[in-house]
């Protein structure tokens, strides 16, 4: 069986669960070295067990700037370089127009927006021609949702900075894409679920294809994009949501 990332370099933030999780298994599974990061050191111990393959943990808060370059620097020292980052980590939390205040508000941007910035800039100086950047986006950022206003605007943000990084990198043989899923199976989502009677309910309601997905079904989308089988991909954001956006 061809292994699509052998000898590949990968960066998974956001690895511990859900989304990271599912996805920096698949990299592993299909030959790459997968460097993933978590701000919990005992879910990224875990998380390194549940993967296998040689993954390795770097603790570390994509918002902090040192994290990041302690990050990158052990990267440099070990593998010397970087082919793809899939920059996956971020939050939701939910707030009403009235309720919002400057902590809800730093802590979204600093974590979804800021911290995709910098995860990108800080890998630059160890890719190369080829090289596969995937944020992690959402179809929040094309839909208004209720309470959801500061988080779907981060995710339009990093919608936008998609278009302008691919620009900006053309020269380098880098491409940049967004991967938005849409509701899925993860912890997180089960967690809402306990505090929100009826809302499974609703999602597979509202989604055409009935159900939400998993975790793998996002992975593989993610795989496409970093590939060589996406090679004339480039500033697109690809909706991995069951047809809810696009229907």
């Amino acid at each position: 069986m061809t292994r699509r990332f052998a000898d590949k370099v990968v960066v998974v933030t956001g690895g511990t669960d859900g989304i990271g999780l599912s996805t920096a298994r698949s990299f592993a599974s299909e030959g790459a070295q997968v460097y993933i990061t978590g701000r919990d050191q005992g879910r990224l111990d875990a998380a390194v067990a549940a993967i296998g393959n040689g993954v390795k943990g770097v603790q570390g808060d994509v918002a902090k700037a040192a994290d990041l370059d302690r990050l990158y620097t052990q990267i440099e020292r070990e593998d010397g370089h970087v082919d793809v980052v899939f920059a996956n980590a971020g939050i939701s939390e939910q707030a009403s127009l009235d309720d919002i205040d400057e902590e809800h508000f730093d802590r979204l941007f600093a974590i979804n927006v800021k911290g995709m910035v910098f995860t990108v800039q800080k890998a630059l100086p160890l890719m190369s021609s080829g090289g596969s950047i995937v944020l992690a986006g959402s179809g929040a950022g094309q839909k208004g949702f209720a309470n959801l206003s500061i988080y779907s605007a981060t995710k339009a943000a990093i919608r936008s900075l998609a278009r302008g990084w691919t620009i900006d990198l053309k020269d380098r043989g880098i491409r940049v894409n967004v991967m938005s899923p849409g509701m899925v199976l993860t912890p997180a989502m089960a967690t809402y679920f306990g505090n929100n009677e009826g809302a499974e309910a609703w999602m597979q309601q509202v989604i055409p294809f009935g159900r939400l997905a998993e975790t793998a079904e996002i992975a593989k989308a993610v795989l496409f994009l970093a590939s060589e089988e996406s090679s004339f991909v480039g500033g697109e954001e690809l909706l991995v949501d069951g047809g809810f956006v696009a229907v």
